[in-house]
């Protein structure tokens, strides 16, 4: 069976599946769902300052009383603040919304803008106890290499799309070489293609007595990445960790391998049109401030 938690590649450890909180933009409706998601035992909790939530997940924590040390926190670095200046500034910013000393992991949201810079002011934030653990969010290979051959600190995580129609094998495999955790999001692919109802997941899940969304789930965990689905329903928050009690075989993984897609199920994050539809104007504000 796989283990809980895992050893990221400077040694701290986080448990592998956390609570996502993407597009639960209100705060009160944020503080609720963080705060039955800890309710029902998680201890990852995942937000970022484009998410504009973190005050509600910070009201959730205080109000927990669970210790702080029992806690796995991540936010991420939006494009806007993808400088060195601006990355600093961001980091407080968002320790300070979220009413903490302290984060246990933070990320390069997009492979976009002044990177080195900003991982700059990531890395200074990480050896000034700020920060426990730096990695990215939708980064390529090269991209993850390039960040590795530029700067002093290596990225813990790589936080990508995957799901049954997206699986990134060789993404994951590639991260994996490095030592960098890969961290999904997006694991039901919001639901696009009926993915609940499809026949092989629901057919896989039968023979356990799972659903198709925890089939989803120990599929991603027996491939070693760390997974954050996102509820706001308390039901699925239980039933999505319900799933350490039992394990896919050879012929399961091989069938779940077969609906891969082969593309994103939301935008190419290397499409040039696209990057500057969504980037463009914060890399734009950014060079203009500089």
């Amino acid at each position: 069976m796989v283990e809980q938690s895992i050893k990221l590649n400077n040694g701290v450890e986080m448990p592998k599946i956390g609570f996502g909180v993407f597009q639960i933009i209100d705060d009160k409706e944020c503080e609720t769902a963080v705060t039955q998601a800890l309710q029902a035992g998680y201890r990852t909790i995942d937000t970022a300052t484009a998410y504009q939530n973190e005050v509600g997940v910070g009201r959730a924590i205080q109000k927990s009383g669970i210790e702080r040390e029992e806690l796995f926190v991540t936010s991420k670095l939006w494009v806007a603040d993808a400088t060195y200046e601006r990355a600093k500034a961001g980091i407080d910013a968002s320790l300070n919304r979220l009413g903490l000393d302290y984060l246990d992991l933070y990320l390069l949201h997009q492979p976009y803008g002044d990177v080195v810079g900003a991982w700059r002011a990531m890395e200074e934030a990480y050896q000034a106890g700020k920060i426990r653990a730096i990695g990215v969010s939708n980064f390529y290979a090269d991209q993850l290499k390039n960040l590795e051959l530029t700067t002093t600190v290596k990225p813990v995580i790589n936080q990508i799309e995957i799901n049954p129609w997206y699986q990134r094998n060789e993404d994951v495999e590639f991260s994996q070489a490095e030592g960098i955790q890969v961290e999904a999001w997006a694991p039901f692919a919001e639901g696009k293609q009926s993915i609940f109802n499809n026949p092989t997941l629901i057919k896989i899940g039968e023979r356990y007595g799972k659903s198709a969304s925890q089939v989803i789930l120990r599929w991603l965990l027996q491939r070693q990445i760390v997974v954050i689905p996102k509820t706001i329903h308390p039901d699925r928050m239980a039933m999505n960790l319900a799933i350490y009690d039992f394990e896919l075989d050879k012929q399961d993984m091989q069938q779940i391998a077969a609906l891969d897609q082969h593309h994103s199920q939301f935008f190419d994050h290397r499409d040039p049109i696209t990057i500057d539809q969504i980037f463009g104007t914060s890399i734009k504000k950014n060079r203009m401030a500089g």
